[in-house]
């Protein structure tokens, strides 16, 4: 076994309220030691228009993010997420199940997403079944094993990030299930297109517009907030109503301008949890460099 993956064990064992409190101070350590990451964290707020204040939440909760996977990928299937995560809507993720149509779960990079996608298959799982999830390998060797336990939990199941993955997607969405993507992470080159995101264009992916508008599926908007330490986590569930994911004629340009905006509407009900230093505008990698 990896040294790494004991470590992570190990740490697993640790009561997350334990961690939360070491990633806070990490995140702040990150943030005093490295320039070019408050860079991009000022930069990013700066052109959300949202006050910084609301946002400097987000240093700590960046810290978190990390602190808190080694419980979240490692601790044993059988403890579970119950009186740890509540819900917030999930009567409409219910209605459209129930309903047949299918759901896409769009879930950004706020909060603990992680944390999230655990917590949907346990809730809904046993009556709707699996989770499927796209699920590209790390590209660190020594991250393998412990990426590839944490997509294969209960009621959590993947498919590659590849043509046949996207298939396996558009037949469990026309068959009524469900699935979770993360909007506003960059594509590789040829699977995006560029648009606004917060008044700058950034390289935006079009497999979501693409997958409503091929299963009819109904997209929820999805947030993970963190509550304060030792108060576990709210899922958030809102349905995104929008035309332009009903409708295949809808060009890529302008179903991407929708996902965004959803992506910007989340990020405004939680700023103080979104993680600021992602590099949206960096250029979309080539399939080599995968």
């Amino acid at each position: 076994m990896p040294a790494v993956t004991r470590i992570f064990q190990l740490l697993a064992r640790v009561p997350l309220p334990w961690m939360q409190c070491v990633g806070a101070i990490l995140g702040w350590v990150v943030w005093s030691v490295s320039p070019r990451y408050r860079r991009t964290f000022v930069a990013n707020v700066k052109a959300s228009g949202i006050a910084s204040h609301l946002a400097k939440p987000a240093i700590a909760a960046a810290g978190m993010v990390v602190s808190e996977l080694p419980w979240v990928w490692m601790r044993p299937y059988t403890q579970t997420l119950k009186g740890l995560v509540q819900f917030d809507g999930a009567e409409h993720f219910e209605a459209a199940m129930r309903a047949g149509k299918g759901v896409i779960i769009m879930s950004p990079h706020i909060g603990s997403w992680e944390i999230g996608a655990q917590a949907i298959a346990e809730k809904f799982g046993p009556e709707f079944g699996d989770m499927v999830v796209l699920f590209r390998p790390a590209r660190k060797a020594w991250l393998e094993g412990l990426v590839a336990n944490a997509r294969t939990r209960p009621f959590l199941n993947s498919t590659p990030t590849a043509l046949s993955g996207v298939r396996t997607l558009i037949r469990t969405l026309r068959a009524g299930g469900y699935t979770a993507i993360l909007p506003d992470q960059v594509p590789p080159m040829g699977q995006g297109v560029w648009a606004p995101f917060f008044g700058r264009d950034v390289y935006t992916m079009t497999l979501l517009a693409k997958l409503a508008q091929q299963t009819g599926a109904q997209v929820i908007q999805t947030w993970c907030e963190r509550l304060p330490i030792g108060q576990g986590f709210c899922l958030h569930m809102r349905p995104m109503e929008a035309a332009e994911f009903k409708d295949a004629s809808v060009s890529p340009e302008q179903s991407a301008v929708v996902v965004n905006r959803g992506v910007e509407d989340m990020v405004r009900n939680a700023p103080g949890q979104y993680l600021w230093a992602y590099d949206r505008d960096k250029q979309p990698r080539t399939e080599s460099q995968a």
